[in-house]
């Protein structure tokens, strides 16, 4: 058992490394750099879930460039968000984060307090603490994967994730500082993102080596432990894409709620593992390709069958000009289908 004296001082080596050692990223005001903007720590938190920082910070820039505070998000229109927004996943985020900033302008501001940030839409436990502490420096809890690694490992603790969460919580609450609560937080978050990695931790250069309970029995590396997931189980559909012979794309708007809701994608069955059943969006001659797009989510794996036809130029449905059309304005699913079927349309 530690002390708070202990507790104290390891909070004040991490910050001193922190330091010396932040990654420089562009939503972070770097330590000691005057106050953050709640706006995009928000924003970066949201982009941040379930998704790599190399993968976000093309998307955090489009965002920013066109979007600049939470007002001019706010009185974005939803298609061009959910276009921004295509092939970063997870878009229950983005239709949340629309909602959001609407809430955030209609009141002013955002709340400072980690309880009002969390009667936000799409905010959660975890995210209304990283607000609360980064942006309005408030000693609160920060507890992502980086964080429950860390803490795993410190207190050498074997209890197998979901089930260690509410004490890898406790852990982390006993080492939070009052001071400089923002910065220790994305400090504990590096660390686990830089030093204390899942595989291969470089604990001869961490700055809590010393006080690593796992260092010193030499379980690290296995820490910390999960319990095993079941396997995903693997769903069918068909995708019809079809252009006009004018060069022009069907397309369509999937329902504003479910996978990918909201999004701009090809027509197409419901997914599912057995049963599918052929529905064209229109008659047309429809050939299928012998490719299939392969996609995982989160609880199942998508194996997507293509059929193409060119169609007439009076055929009935929603195209979109190819002058206008931007693959990278679909998901990622769908720019999939969209590269094996190009060719076949002349594209």
């Amino acid at each position: 058992m530690r002390d708070e004296s202990a507790y104290s001082q390891m909070a004040a080596e991490l910050l001193a490394w922190y330091d010396r050692h932040a990654r420089v990223l562009p939503w972070r005001v770097p330590p000691d750099g005057g106050k953050a903007d709640p706006y995009r720590v928000w924003l970066s938190e949201v982009m941040l879930q379930q998704t790599t920082v190399a993968a976000v910070k093309e998307y955090f820039h489009r965002f920013t460039t066109r979007w600049p505070n939470v007002e001019a998000l706010a009185a974005a229109d939803d298609a061009d968000v959910m276009a921004e927004w295509a092939g970063l996943g997870y878009y229950a985020r983005a239709r949340n984060l629309l909602k959001c900033a609407r809430a955030v302008a209609a009141q002013g501001g955002f709340p400072k307090t980690r309880v009002k940030l969390q009667e936000l839409p799409g905010i959660g436990p975890y995210t209304s603490a990283a607000i609360a502490a980064i942006a309005f420096d408030r000693p609160e809890t920060v507890l992502d994967g980086n964080v429950e690694r860390v803490m795993a490992r410190i207190f050498d603790d074997h209890t197998p994730l979901p089930a260690a969460k509410p004490v890898l919580s406790d852990y982390a609450a006993r080492l939070t500082p009052v001071q400089r609560p923002g910065d220790y937080a994305q400090a504990v978050m590096d660390l686990g993102a830089t030093i204390c990695t899942p595989r291969n931790p470089a604990c001869g250069i961490c700055p809590w080596r010393g006080p690593c309970a796992a260092r010193a029995s030499g379980t690290a590396p296995s820490l910390p432990r999960k319990t095993p997931k079941a396997a995903k189980p693997i769903r069918f559909g068909i995708a019809y894409i079809g252009r006009r012979s004018d060069g022009a794309w069907l397309l369509e708007r999937r329902p504003p709620k479910g996978l990918l809701g909201g999004t701009l994608g090809w027509p197409g069955t419901g997914w599912a593992e057995s049963g599918l059943v052929e529905t064209p969006p229109l008659p047309a001659n429809w050939r299928a390709l012998e490719e299939e797009v392969r996609h995982t989510f989160t609880h199942f794996h998508l194996r997507l069958s293509l059929r193409v036809a060119v169609l007439p130029i009076d055929a009935p449905g929603h195209f979109v000009p190819d002058a206008q059309f931007n693959p990278r304005d679909l998901p990622t699913l769908m720019r999939k289908a969209h590269a094996l079927a190009a060719s076949e349309l002349g594209a």
